[in-house]
């Protein structure tokens, strides 16, 4: 049996906290983009099935929301109870976007009240689709400020620090710290596209169970779109966090992709098996690909573990999170691409309905881009260790010494088991005792073709 040390059982606390509250909070900033996207097609091209998919995604957006101020609140109570020594620093240092990361939700939660309640209630209904801007803005915000506090942690700048005492504050050279750019940017792209092919998955499940109706073939279509379009500026955004780690976490990218030795043309490793002298079996090799995804050139130098201190290390077993992220992007582009080829097809041949194999795909698009959003978060943090700051405070110097994590570990866990089945019930119930069809018949909705 492991023996207690609250560090380990703070880290474990902390990451089941995030993983959990990753969910809530990508549908939480991707999913109201999707809704103003339907919307704004609904009263452009005055199409009720897309001003059905708005409110349909706007009811069940409400309860992700409800259950990710939850888990935002543990994290926000974890931070100071499981980490004190660490926020007796950065919490001077980094202070201010965690206020406006609090500020933005309360942004966010006005206007999405507004929103919500506000349904055929102007002449205009273009006044309506404006309220769904500032619910954007204030969960992308929310994002945005939340995330700089962990691109401090990884490039932390904007203080001086003496033993203990911190003096010379600035928190704005603080806030946009050199991770800042990239870390954000892949936060808030990767949610949307998470959240798109989420919507995607439901699409896909409905036509499979034979409900055949216009308006999911047009909430796959336009899910699948969105989906392409944000995975390909994930893609983008994530070349862009390669070249920040080789210049600023190079031991970060030397163990996300196993490279020892520091040299030109460095090849990218996918998958394989790490043998004791290092060798690797089993693996493939790109070659240059690492120094292009580094540098930009075949022929760049990349630093290679051995020239990191050996207690500097992080763990080696973030290569497969990374590779899992990187494979499960391509695989959702192709799945894309291949989704626009078939539905070309059937618009050519009218009357000729989608494979079932490609919406099985579909279906899996979802949580397999949860997945790699889990994964890219495993790989960040893990990525991190041993610090918590980095070359400044180690994660096991920044821990509570308190005896009783173990059962806050425990208490914590049966909250979140509570609380993902109450959002599974909740939202089962909310769909299935009111469909989309049901809905289209008592506003007198009639089907049409995808536009």
């Amino acid at each position: 049996m492991m023996s207690y040390d609250p560090a380990v059982y703070s880290r474990i606390l902390t990451g089941l906290t995030l993983g959990f509250h990753i969910v809530f909070a990508t549908i939480g900033v991707g999913v109201p983009v999707m809704i103003a996207i339907a919307e704004f097609l609904g009263i452009k091209r005055r199409d009720p099935h897309y001003i059905l998919l708005a409110r349909r995604w706007a009811r069940g957006f409400v309860i992700t929301v409800a259950v990710g101020v939850v888990t935002g609140t543990c994290i926000g109570f974890q931070l100071n109870l499981l980490w004190p020594s660490f926020m007796q620093i950065a919490g001077q240092a980094i202070a201010l976007p965690l206020f406006m990361e609090t500020f933005a939700f309360f942004f966010e939660a006005i206007f999405l009240g507004i929103y919500l309640y506000t349904w055929d209630r102007f002449r205009n209904p273009w006044v309506h689709f404006s309220l769904s801007i500032p619910v954007i803005i204030g969960s992308s915000a929310s994002a945005f400020f939340i995330t700089i506090v962990n691109a401090f942690m990884n490039t932390p700048q904007g203080f001086t620090l003496s033993g203990r005492t911190i003096t010379d504050i600035d928190p704005i050279v603080a806030m946009f710290n050199p991770a800042t750019p990239t870390k954000t940017a892949h936060v808030l792209s990767s949610a949307y596209m998470t959240s798109a092919f989420v919507l995607a998955g439901f699409a896909a499940l409905a036509l499979l169970a034979g409900r055949k109706h216009v308006y999911y073939k047009k909430a796959l279509r336009l899910t699948m779109i969105t989906g392409l379009i944000f995975s390909l500026l994930t893609a983008f955004i994530g070349d862009l966090s390669g070249k920040f780690l080789a210049e600023y976490q190079p031991e970060k990218l030397a163990a996300g992709e196993w490279h020892f030795e520091t040299t030109s043309r460095a090849p990218l490793v996918i998958g394989g098996i790490l043998q004791e002298n290092n060798e690797i079996r089993y693996g493939l090799k790109l070659p240059y690909a690492l120094s292009i995804l580094a540098f930009g050139k075949p022929d760049a130098v990349v630093t290679g573990l051995n020239d990191i201190p050996p207690d500097e290390r992080p763990p080696l077993y973030i290569h497969y999170f990374f590779d899992t992220m990187v494979v499960i992007g391509s695989l959702l582009i192709v799945l894309c691409i291949g989704y626009l080829l078939f539905a070309r097809k059937r618009r050519s041949a009218k009357g000729r309905e989608l494979p079932r194999w490609l919406l099985r795909c579909t279906v899996w698009a979802g949580p397999l881009a949860m997945l790699a959003i889990e994964c890219g978060w495993i790989f960040a943090e893990a990525g991190r260790q041993p610090w918590i700051l980095r070359g400044y405070m180690k994660t096991a110097h920044g821990a509570t010494t308190a005896d009783n994590v173990d059962w806050m570990l425990l208490l914590f866990s049966l909250l979140y088991i509570v609380l993902g089945f109450t959002v599974w019930a909740v939202l089962r119930k909310l769909f299935r005792s009111n469909t989309a069809e049901q809905e289209m018949a008592r506003r007198g909705i009639e089907g049409g073709e995808p536009k």
